[in-house]
């Protein structure tokens, strides 16, 4: 790093502090400024923050570590949740946008009522709020400490390279994470989500600059050749898109060795057949909830809510992967034998770039790291405020009260999540560790809106049975279908849960009928789960069209993952299969442009 790499880091920091600044007399006016932003928010604005905090520090790791152990195809991992993605767009963020809550576990007591429902409530408010978040939290500064330690190897702080914390030996470039995770937390507690998002946007699109420029350079060097000698220097395998028969073994050799799989038939049908649908992940939650819902419900209408989670399916989907998937390839090839395999994309920058662009990236993983930290802060503590602190601990609390309080816990939610980071080997585990402990909670998030049957139990049900069936797993106990690693694990967890929060449905007593008819003439649901509700409530004009709701998140879906492999084949030598994947997903969005502007129309006249 030198001087010009260091100033143009010293710059992006001051331009963040300063954008976040900016916004902090707006973020006292009460809670719904401070984290929704005043319900305000352009539709392309929430969606670029939206992009900008999943794209964090562990993002590019992440995939340079799928890739070494499993090839491209092991980016399913996180692929699947395009399926998702649009059904949110599609069937969720009018929904969310129409609820008018501030957060989405403050949902829970609009959708249910009673003890139950407010057991529930405070139960998510801790569970996702308080320790998910963390975790979440954990491996996102794991990744930032990685990029430190390989950028800068004799890095010491104070003059010591170590220093022990609580029983635990914390590193010097961990302990420059955990003092930027204290800054992080000073200026979201001031700025608010306007300030987020603000930065986010910022963020994003300097981070973005980086990854494509590490791509170009990565690409450029004569050990790789460009991307005809990188694909002939990899084995078939390690560039497949979708699951080999007999893949997913451990990994045995480097590059250059037969060893390197695609991911397996078993792990394939987990993630696309499964996960998508019935795992909870902060991003990618069946149903919206968590970040998403907060941006959605920050937004100013409903049709900004449904273009805002659009545009960030699209751009998480099909702008961002490939720049990291590239550089994945070119650290396998460049770094066969390494014991930490994410630690080869943060080596291509080290070895790769000149001066200017080193710090321009570096700055670019800051920028990432930020952003994501400042959004799970910031939606880690609405939960504990809104959903804890002001519905059970002082009710009475005035606006100026709550928003002292948030900012109080903003920087205690900072220091908690340094703790777990210090507990954390792996990113990959993390992600595994977090899809389990939710997998059967998704498909309840999803009916709670399109059957009137689900309450407060099914749900409480669902949340519950996995981290206990986790538990016993991690435990070494021997429970069956259980004993699988994940995402095998998913078919067993998922089996389990449900048989369980459906028992729990129909072995309790309905919401009560006063509840659901609010409910339905609130948020107007369509659909034959809503039938005796809407039979009470005949004049309400609920929505309609759910099969043609369906056939534009087909069409969406289709779009994304054809524009996601025909990129992938133009780069990786299969230009004809590229171009005809490229061709029809311009088709399937054609087709969903054409129907979207039917029904606009339509509703014109």
């Amino acid at each position: 790093m030198t001087g010009l790499d260091w100033t143009i880091v010293a710059v992006v920091l001051a331009s963040t502090i300063g954008l976040a600044a900016l916004f902090a007399r707006r973020a006292s006016g009460g809670t719904d400024e401070f984290f929704a932003g005043g319900r305000a928010m352009p539709w392309w604005l929430a969606g670029t923050s939206m992009v900008a905090t999943t794209f964090a520090a562990d993002t590019p790791l992440l995939v340079t570590e799928v890739v070494a152990e499993t090839g491209i195809s092991g980016n399913w991992i996180w692929w699947n949740g395009a399926l998702g993605g649009m059904l949110t767009v599609f069937f969720f963020a009018r929904l969310w946008r129409r609820s008018g809550v501030l957060t989405d576990v403050e949902f829970v007591e609009v959708r249910y009522r009673g003890a139950p429902a407010r057991w529930l409530r405070g139960i998510k408010a801790v569970y996702f709020g308080l320790f998910m978040n963390c975790v979440v939290i954990g491996w996102v500064a794991l990744a930032m400490e990685t990029v430190l330690s390989v950028l800068f190897p004799d890095l010491t702080l104070f003059g010591r390279t170590s220093f022990t914390l609580g029983g635990a030996e914390v590193s010097a470039p961990l302990a420059v994470v955990g003092l930027l995770m204290l800054l992080i937390g000073a200026y979201s507690l001031v700025s608010g989500l306007w300030g987020i998002v603000v930065t986010d946007a910022f963020q994003f699109c300097l981070a973005m600059i980086g990854s494509f420029a590490l791509a170009w350079f990565a690409l450029d060097l004569p050990q790789i050749g460009g991307l005809s000698g990188l694909v002939a220097q990899l084995p078939a395998e390690t560039v497949r898109f979708l699951p080999a028969v007999g893949a997913g073994g451990p990994q045995t050799g480097g590059a250059d060795s037969a060893a390197l799989f695609a991911i397996s038939v078993l792990a394939f049908v987990a993630y696309f057949g499964v996960q998508w649908w019935s795992s909870w992940y902060p991003g990618a939650e069946p149903g919206g909830g968590g970040y998403i819902a907060q941006r959605m419900l920050a937004t100013r209408s409903e049709r900004d809510s449904a273009l805002a989670t659009l545009w960030f399916t699209v751009a998480h989907y099909c702008v961002r992967p490939w720049p990291w998937i590239l550089v994945a390839l070119c650290a396998l090839v460049l770094y066969p034998d390494l014991e930490n395999a994410r630690e080869g994309y943060v080596l291509v920058m080290r070895e790769t770039l000149p001066p200017g662009l080193l710090g321009l990236l570096f700055a670019a993983f800051l920028a990432a790291f930020m952003s994501t930290i400042s959004t799970q802060l910031n939606w880690g503590t609405s939960y504990l405020v809104n959903d804890l602190y002001a519905r059970f601990l002082d009710p009475a609390a005035d606006q100026r009260r709550l928003v002292l309080v948030s900012r109080v816990l903003t920087f205690a939610l900072a220091i908690v999540g340094f703790l777990v980071t210090t507990q954390l080997d792996t990113i990959a585990d993390a992600w595994g560790l977090v899809l389990s402990a939710s997998a059967g909670l998704g498909l309840v998030l999803i009916l709670r809106w399109y059957w009137w049957r689900v309450n407060a139990w099914s749900e409480l049900t669902a949340t519950v049975v996995p981290v206990v069936l986790v538990a016993l797993q991690l435990g070494g106990a021997d429970v069956p279908f259980l004993t699988a690693d994940f995402p095998v694990n998913l078919y067993g967890i998922v089996g389990i849960t449900t048989v369980c929060w459906l028992g729990a449905t129909f072995l309790t007593r309905p919401t009560p009928p006063e509840a659901l008819d609010a409910f339905y003439r609130r948020i107007r649901p369509g659909g034959a789960g809503w039938r005796p509700v809407a039979a009470r409530n005949a004049d309400v004009v609920a929505d309609s069209g759910l099969g043609r709701l369906a056939l534009r998140w087909a069409l969406g879906v289709a779009a994304v993952y054809a524009a996601l492999f025909g990129v992938g084949g133009l780069l990786l030598g299969t230009p004809l299969r590229g171009a005809a994947l490229l061709a029809f997903g311009a088709a399937a969005l054609g087709v969903l442009v054409w129907t979207y502007r039917e029904d606009e129309a339509a509703v014109s006249a």
